[in-house]
């Protein structure tokens, strides 16, 4: 791959950059941006990551190898209208949209290309994401490998079918925000039993690090990792016990569930504004 494109310049555009740049996997002067309307932005990244920016698609997609589409998902059907003439058959196109199906790329495109849908998550600003990644049946090993190597810069990635990444995206995608309502609760609690809320952030985060780190090199189950960490009349047995007596858990399942049947839901309402059906 020689040319890499990103149609949208936010966040999760950045991370990528900022991960690809920085793991040399290809230079600044392989890729190029664009966005709607800030150019501010644009000339911040270019002076940071030392890459191309233009609001010229025809410059920005007629040769490139690959394009990362990262605008709002309401944005797409105008934006690959307008770039669909520059996109050849071996154009690989990435979308990074929650939502929008393979199908519905494929048919807003108007002719058959190899396509990927990923869904990573916010963690990618730090290269912690976690994310899911379909492809369908035109994407090569080289393109495949191609994919993978963008997001293992900002984090893992695992490959799954599509019909599973609305199930990837309550989980993981959404994951971030479950974490830091649960440390919002931490905090709070301190500050009630008098700890002084920066300290108290300190122990959380550090605890949250230490118990990812058991659950990445530890042989046993979270289950069985609980279990050594609770004492029969102890401390932590006595916190669990008012946690299940609020049925935490089960409110965490039903918390992935019903994100997990949001996303299936925007991604239909999507479709149908789109006048596509999946």
């Amino acid at each position: 791959m020689k040319k890499l494109a990103f149609i949208g310049a936010g966040s999760m555009s950045e991370a990528l950059i900022s991960g690809i740049v920085g793991s040399k996997m290809l230079n600044g002067e392989d890729i190029f941006v664009t966005n709607k309307l800030n150019k501010q932005k644009l000339q911040t990244l270019k002076k940071k990551y030392q890459i191309n920016y233009s609001y010229n698609l025809k410059e920005l997609v007629e040769d490139a190898d690959a394009v990362i589409l990262a605008m709002k998902p309401k944005d797409v059907k105008e934006a690959i209208n307008e770039m669909k003439v520059y996109l050849s058959k071996n154009t690989l196109l990435i979308s990074v949209l929650a939502g929008v199906s393979i199908k519905s790329l494929e048919l807003l495109a108007e002719c058959t290309l190899p396509i990927a849908r990923a869904m990573p998550n916010t963690s990618a600003t730090v290269g912690k994401s976690a994310t899911g990644i379909a492809m369908n049946k035109h994407v090569n090993e080289s393109q495949k490998q191609f994919i993978l190597n963008i997001f293992e810069t900002v984090g893992l990635t695992t490959v799954v079918e599509e019909t599973q990444l609305d199930a990837v995206t309550g989980l993981s995608g959404s994951g971030p925000a479950y974490i830091y309502y649960l440390v919002e609760a931490m905090e709070k609690s301190a500050v009630e039993i008098g700890l002084d809320r920066q300290i108290a952030n300190e122990l959380i985060v550090q605890t949250l690090k230490g118990a990812a780190e058991m659950l990445s090199t530890s042989s046993k189950s979270p289950e069985e990792l609980r279990r050594n960490v609770t004492s029969p009349g102890g401390t932590t047995e006595a916190g669990l016990k008012v946690l299940d007596s609020f049925q935490v858990q089960d409110a965490f399942i039903q918390c992935i569930k019903e994100a997990t049947a949001q996303s299936k839901r925007l991604g239909n309402a999507l479709s149908e504004q789109l006048k596509i059906s999946n």
